[in-house]
């Protein structure tokens, strides 16, 4: 499914949204038959395969909750924008989609870079912004009220990388990470968790955007120099194939992990060198039916878009709009940004037995991580 680039396309979509305390802008989006929600999402003019298998998660849930009567009587509308995996476009599309489209809330994009840019325009705004699809430490530190994140963040997707490595005897990890701001905020809680886990974090692998063959060469100097018996990414899947193809090339022994982002495409492209990967995943397993989530999920789906296989980023999508149409319930009949935010303080969001929390100064949203072996024929096993 395709949805044109960096255009503001119209889908019959359920989600609603939050928004500051202004009277006037309260009624932003909401009409007697509709809410109107804004999502800026990295779909690439169709070629990310993880924001249009969210989309197609998201749209599933939707579409279900309309065909049921939609929301305190009103139908969920969608608005969505590409932005091209480009945070700046990102801000200017979140922009344009409060101030001139007039949504009530923003929702559900996807990378980090993008989703911290969506949550400054949200902040500056004055408009809630629901589940942020990315595992980026600013969505959470320092605490941002009008911010809800529903999946774990990266943090507790190292821990428990780290974990498994040191339960296998590992103690020297290297990390791959974007060379950001952000990335030095993921390398913060690495060095953090190796203190806590008794792992010594032995080498920082940072990237630019435009990273070339021969940088990519370098790094593998580095880590095979590191003597690093782990190495595990935040993000960068693309770069992080090169890599691990270079260092295979190269002798490098140590074992690779990875989180959660990109990692269906990381293990296809990957082949047989994915065999044996370890990946931490803030979804249960897509295929199998044995939490009421998937099993949801695998019927919500296999009905609203017949033929589409099934993948942790349409369960991601579902579930994330599962959770925003729960709190648009909670915002009332009349729901307003202000009676929103109401309905989601000091609460527990309950989809299907997965439990997601918004407390007073803490939006942790799930602390679901679970860890998935990629098998010789190339499928996940949790």
């Amino acid at each position: 499914m395709k949805c044109p680039p960096l255009a503001a396309a119209l889908l019959p979509l359920v989600l609603l949204g939050l928004s500051p305390s202004l009277t006037q802008a309260a009624a932003d989006g909401v009409t007697p038959e509709q809410i109107l929600i804004g999502q800026t999402l990295t779909l690439q003019g169709g070629k990310n395969e993880y924001g249009t298998a969210v989309l197609a998660g998201v749209q599933a849930a939707i579409e279900q909750t309309n065909r049921n009567g939609g929301v305190a009587g009103r139908k969920l509308v969608l608005k969505v924008m590409d932005d091209d995996n480009k945070s700046a476009l990102a801000e200017a599309n979140a922009r344009q989609l409060v101030t001139q489209d007039k949504v009530f809330l923003l929702f559900g994009s996807i990378e980090g870079g993008p989703s911290t840019a969506v949550m400054k325009a949200a902040v500056d705004l004055k408009v809630p912004f629901f589940g942020p699809m990315a595992g980026s430490p600013t969505l959470r530190t320092p605490h941002q009220p009008l911010v809800f994140p529903v999946r774990a963040e990266h943090k507790d997707e190292f821990r428990a990388l780290m974990l498994h490595a040191r339960s296998l005897g590992m103690g020297r990890v290297a990390f791959v990470r974007s060379d950001s701001e952000t990335g030095q905020l993921h390398l913060a809680n690495v060095q953090r968790l190796a203190r806590e886990t008794g792992i010594e974090a032995v080498t920082d692998l940072p990237f630019k955007s435009d990273i070339g063959d021969a940088d990519i060469a370098a790094m593998v100097r580095q880590l095979a120099d590191s003597k690093a018996q782990m190495v595990f990414n935040h993000g960068g899947a693309g770069m992080y194939e090169k890599l691990i193809r270079q260092a295979r090339q190269a002798g490098v022994k140590a074992a690779f992990y990875g989180v959660n982002s990109g990692s269906s495409q990381l293990a296809s492209h990957l082949g047989e060198l994915a065999h044996g990967m370890i990946f931490a995943q803030v979804m249960p397993s897509p295929w199998e039916r044995k939490t009421a989530l998937t099993r949801a999920y695998q019927d919500t789906f296999s009905s609203g878009q017949p033929g589409q296989p099934f993948s942790y980023g349409s369960l991601e999508g579902y579930l994330t709009a599962r959770a925003l149409i729960e709190a648009l319930r909670r915002a009332g009949p009349n729901p307003s940004r202000d009676s929103f935010l109401a309905g989601l303080r000091n609460t527990e969001l309950s989809i299907e037995g997965m439990k997601i929390s918004y407390r007073d100064g803490t939006h942790t949203g799930m602390s679901l991580v679970d860890l998935a072996i990629v098998t010789r024929e190339g499928r996940f096993r949790h």
